[in-house]
């Protein structure tokens, strides 16, 4: 198995966030596993950018499957070796309202694929790295983690899922020399956000979002929102009572449904 350098393993990595820490972490010399469903669009890239399969290698698999992104990550360490870092970055942002029945669908479709298939990314590597010693377990979750948005509920309540499950394997994996970071985006200039109906103050680029959170993977960082902006304006929104909360919400632009996309 080649051993040139370190390797992380990156689910969604066909755009978005997940390209851009493909770029990030090729560009500092690390190998990449990148995972996605569309295969043919991320070995494009690859090639576009010159690295090839000592470089990098591009495993097909449906992270709301939780045997296909198991076998990918067995498949990795097979081919690769064990990860230095993994990052659970595959996600879905879609609008719900509870009164429609096909909105619970979308619900247990977010949750499988932001909390089910984020647990199902670690599993193949947990065991391995705590034998080992060391590694880093990344969660990309949200600032939509802090409270809940009308028109948002099964987004927010996925991604404070998120940050609760992750936080329980930190302290599982306490001591171990393995690492559990979480990560909470503000707003990223991504496909997911682009037809979003409301204002993103401090918007970000995602390849300077992918910058801040490779320092902040690097440096073994337990929670970090970014940019630091949002994360007062988080800290802000948790501290309002309930009812100005709620008063402060309303006429919100909401997520577009997936009948309305």
């Amino acid at each position: 198995m080649p051993q040139a350098g370190p390797l992380v393993f990156i689910t969604g990595a066909s755009s978005g966030i997940g390209q851009a820490l493909a770029a990030r972490y090729a560009d500092a010399g690390w190998r990449l596993a990148l995972v996605a469903r569309r295969v043919t669009e991320v070995q494009a890239w690859a090639d576009a950018r010159g690295l090839g399969a000592e470089d990098c290698r591009v495993y097909g698999a449906d992270v709301a499957d939780i045997d296909s992104i198991a076998a990918a990550g067995r498949a990795c360490i097979d081919a690769q070796g064990l990860p230095d870092a993994v990052i659970a970055n595959a996600g879905v942002s879609i609008g719900m309202d509870t009164a429609e029945r096909e909105d619970l669908d979308v619900m247990a479709q977010t949750f499988a694929i932001n909390n089910v298939g984020l647990a199902a990314t670690f599993h193949p590597f947990v065991a391995a790295m705590r034998r080992r010693g060391s590694g880093r377990l990344v969660g990309i979750a949200s600032v939509a983690a802090i409270r809940g948005l009308p028109g948002h509920g099964a987004y927010c309540a996925s991604k404070a899922g998120v940050v609760a499950y992750c936080e329980s394997l930190r302290g599982e994996l306490h001591g171990s020399g393995v690492k559990v970071v979480t990560l909470c985006p503000g707003y990223v200039d991504t496909p997911l956000t682009r037809g979003n109906r409301y204002g993103m103050p401090f918007l970000l680029q995602a390849d300077a979002f992918a910058d801040r959170a490779f320092r902040a993977i690097e440096a073994g960082t337990s929670y970090r929102v970014i940019p630091w902006q949002m994360g007062v304006v988080a800290k802000l929104m948790r501290l309002l009572p309930n009812a100005l909360f709620d008063r402060l919400v309303q006429g919100r632009g909401r997520k577009k449904r997936r009948s309305e996309q």
